[in-house]
Protein backbone atom coordinates (compact mmCIF):
# COMPACT_ATOMS: atom_id res chain seq x y z
CA UNK A 1 0.00 0.00 0.00
CA UNK A 2 1.31 3.45 -0.88
CA UNK A 3 1.07 6.60 1.16
CA UNK A 4 -0.63 8.57 -1.60
CA UNK A 5 -3.01 11.34 -0.57
CA UNK A 6 -5.18 13.06 -3.14
CA UNK A 7 -5.21 16.84 -3.28
CA UNK A 8 -8.51 18.69 -3.48
CA UNK A 9 -9.57 21.91 -5.18
CA UNK A 10 -13.02 23.43 -4.59
CA UNK A 11 -14.59 26.28 -6.56
CA UNK A 12 -17.96 28.03 -6.58
CA UNK A 13 -19.44 30.41 -9.12
CA UNK A 14 -22.85 32.02 -9.54
CA UNK A 15 -24.08 32.95 -12.99
CA UNK A 16 -26.89 35.28 -13.90
CA UNK A 17 -28.99 34.01 -16.80
CA UNK A 18 -31.58 36.05 -18.77
CA UNK A 19 -34.32 33.42 -18.69
CA UNK A 20 -36.51 31.65 -16.16
CA UNK A 21 -35.17 28.46 -14.51
CA UNK A 22 -37.68 26.43 -16.55
CA UNK A 23 -35.79 27.47 -19.70
CA UNK A 24 -32.26 27.22 -18.28
CA UNK A 25 -32.51 23.88 -16.46
CA UNK A 26 -33.13 21.65 -19.53
CA UNK A 27 -29.92 23.01 -21.10
CA UNK A 28 -27.83 21.48 -18.28
CA UNK A 29 -27.87 18.12 -20.03
CA UNK A 30 -25.22 16.35 -22.14
CA UNK A 31 -27.54 16.25 -25.15
CA UNK A 32 -28.85 19.82 -24.89
CA UNK A 33 -25.40 21.23 -24.08
CA UNK A 34 -24.53 20.57 -27.74
CA UNK A 35 -27.18 23.19 -28.63
CA UNK A 36 -25.31 26.03 -26.94
CA UNK A 37 -21.68 25.13 -26.17
CA UNK A 38 -19.23 25.35 -29.08
CA UNK A 39 -17.00 22.29 -29.28
CA UNK A 40 -19.09 20.18 -26.87
CA UNK A 41 -18.77 16.50 -27.70
CA UNK A 42 -20.23 13.55 -25.78
CA UNK A 43 -21.22 9.92 -26.19
CA UNK A 44 -24.47 8.95 -24.48
CA UNK A 45 -24.04 5.58 -22.77
CA UNK A 46 -27.31 5.27 -20.84
CA UNK A 47 -30.51 7.27 -20.56
CA UNK A 48 -34.09 5.99 -20.60
CA UNK A 49 -35.39 9.39 -21.74
CA UNK A 50 -32.59 10.28 -24.15
CA UNK A 51 -31.62 13.32 -22.06
CA UNK A 52 -30.33 14.05 -18.54
CA UNK A 53 -32.01 12.05 -15.78
CA UNK A 54 -30.93 10.38 -12.57
CA UNK A 55 -28.39 7.70 -13.47
CA UNK A 56 -27.73 9.03 -16.99
CA UNK A 57 -24.21 8.00 -18.06
CA UNK A 58 -22.14 9.59 -20.83
CA UNK A 59 -18.53 10.15 -21.79
CA UNK A 60 -16.59 13.09 -23.12
CA UNK A 61 -13.51 12.63 -25.26
CA UNK A 62 -11.29 14.96 -23.22
CA UNK A 63 -10.98 15.63 -19.52
CA UNK A 64 -13.14 18.72 -18.87
CA UNK A 65 -10.81 21.65 -18.34
CA UNK A 66 -7.75 19.42 -18.62
CA UNK A 67 -4.58 21.39 -18.16
CA UNK A 68 -2.41 18.70 -19.73
CA UNK A 69 -2.67 18.60 -23.55
CA UNK A 70 -0.78 15.28 -23.74
CA UNK A 71 -3.87 13.61 -22.22
CA UNK A 72 -6.22 14.80 -24.97
CA UNK A 73 -7.09 11.23 -25.99
CA UNK A 74 -8.38 10.28 -22.54
CA UNK A 75 -12.09 9.65 -22.05
CA UNK A 76 -13.95 11.00 -19.05
CA UNK A 77 -17.01 9.15 -17.73
CA UNK A 78 -19.92 11.11 -16.24
CA UNK A 79 -23.00 10.04 -14.26
CA UNK A 80 -25.93 12.16 -13.11
CA UNK A 81 -26.02 11.63 -9.34
CA UNK A 82 -28.88 13.99 -8.44
CA UNK A 83 -31.69 15.16 -10.69
CA UNK A 84 -34.61 17.22 -9.44
CA UNK A 85 -36.21 19.35 -12.17
CA UNK A 86 -38.89 20.66 -9.77
CA UNK A 87 -36.15 22.06 -7.50
CA UNK A 88 -33.96 23.03 -10.50
CA UNK A 89 -31.08 20.93 -9.16
CA UNK A 90 -28.69 18.58 -10.95
CA UNK A 91 -25.40 16.99 -9.94
CA UNK A 92 -22.79 15.07 -11.84
CA UNK A 93 -19.79 12.96 -10.92
CA UNK A 94 -17.09 12.62 -13.53
CA UNK A 95 -14.05 10.41 -13.47
CA UNK A 96 -10.89 10.85 -15.47
CA UNK A 97 -9.50 7.38 -14.64
CA UNK A 98 -6.32 7.39 -12.61
CA UNK A 99 -6.21 11.18 -12.54
CA UNK A 100 -9.15 13.17 -11.19
CA UNK A 101 -12.65 12.63 -9.86
CA UNK A 102 -14.97 15.62 -9.84
CA UNK A 103 -18.28 16.42 -8.22
CA UNK A 104 -20.34 19.09 -9.98
CA UNK A 105 -23.48 20.46 -8.31
CA UNK A 106 -25.74 23.00 -10.01
CA UNK A 107 -28.66 24.74 -8.28
CA UNK A 108 -30.87 27.26 -10.07
CA UNK A 109 -33.04 29.86 -8.38
CA UNK A 110 -35.44 32.43 -9.72
CA UNK A 111 -34.12 35.98 -10.06
CA UNK A 112 -36.91 38.42 -10.80
CA UNK A 113 -39.68 37.60 -13.22
CA UNK A 114 -37.55 36.25 -16.08
CA UNK A 115 -34.10 35.60 -14.68
CA UNK A 116 -32.09 32.83 -13.07
CA UNK A 117 -29.19 32.67 -10.68
CA UNK A 118 -27.22 29.51 -11.34
CA UNK A 119 -24.96 28.41 -8.49
CA UNK A 120 -22.21 26.05 -9.68
CA UNK A 121 -20.03 24.06 -7.28
CA UNK A 122 -17.04 21.97 -8.37
CA UNK A 123 -14.97 19.71 -6.11
CA UNK A 124 -11.93 18.16 -7.82
CA UNK A 125 -9.84 15.41 -6.16
CA UNK A 126 -6.57 13.97 -7.45
CA UNK A 127 -6.51 10.18 -7.79
CA UNK A 128 -2.77 9.87 -8.39
CA UNK A 129 0.41 11.96 -8.27
CA UNK A 130 -0.32 12.87 -11.92
CA UNK A 131 -3.85 13.93 -10.97
CA UNK A 132 -2.52 16.03 -8.11
CA UNK A 133 -0.14 17.66 -10.58
CA UNK A 134 -3.06 18.38 -12.96
CA UNK A 135 -4.93 20.07 -10.08
CA UNK A 136 -2.12 22.63 -9.76
CA UNK A 137 -3.55 24.17 -12.95
CA UNK A 138 -7.10 24.36 -11.55
CA UNK A 139 -6.65 27.71 -9.81
CA UNK A 140 -9.17 30.48 -9.23
CA UNK A 141 -8.37 32.47 -12.39
CA UNK A 142 -8.62 29.34 -14.57
CA UNK A 143 -11.96 28.47 -12.97
CA UNK A 144 -13.40 31.98 -13.28
CA UNK A 145 -12.42 32.10 -16.95
CA UNK A 146 -14.08 28.72 -17.54
CA UNK A 147 -17.27 29.81 -15.75
CA UNK A 148 -17.42 33.18 -17.51
CA UNK A 149 -17.16 31.39 -20.86
CA UNK A 150 -19.97 29.05 -19.79
CA UNK A 151 -22.10 32.04 -18.73
CA UNK A 152 -21.40 33.92 -21.98
CA UNK A 153 -22.22 30.97 -24.23
CA UNK A 154 -25.39 29.84 -22.46
CA UNK A 155 -26.66 33.42 -22.19
CA UNK A 156 -26.04 33.99 -25.90
CA UNK A 157 -28.13 30.91 -26.63
CA UNK A 158 -30.87 31.99 -24.22
CA UNK A 159 -31.06 35.42 -25.90
CA UNK A 160 -30.76 34.33 -29.54
CA UNK A 161 -31.64 30.64 -29.73
CA UNK A 162 -28.32 30.10 -31.54
CA UNK A 163 -24.96 28.69 -30.54
CA UNK A 164 -22.03 31.10 -30.52
CA UNK A 165 -19.45 30.42 -33.18
CA UNK A 166 -16.20 29.09 -31.78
Amino acid sequence: MTAFKGNRVVHDFTQTNPAAPEKVFPLLCPVREADWLPGWSYRLIYSDSGVAELGCVFTTPNPPGSATPDRASAETTWIVTDYDPAAFRISYLWIDPGHIITELRIQLSRSGAEGTRTHIHYRYTGLSPEGNSDLEHYGQSWFESKMQNWETTINHYLRTGKKMTA
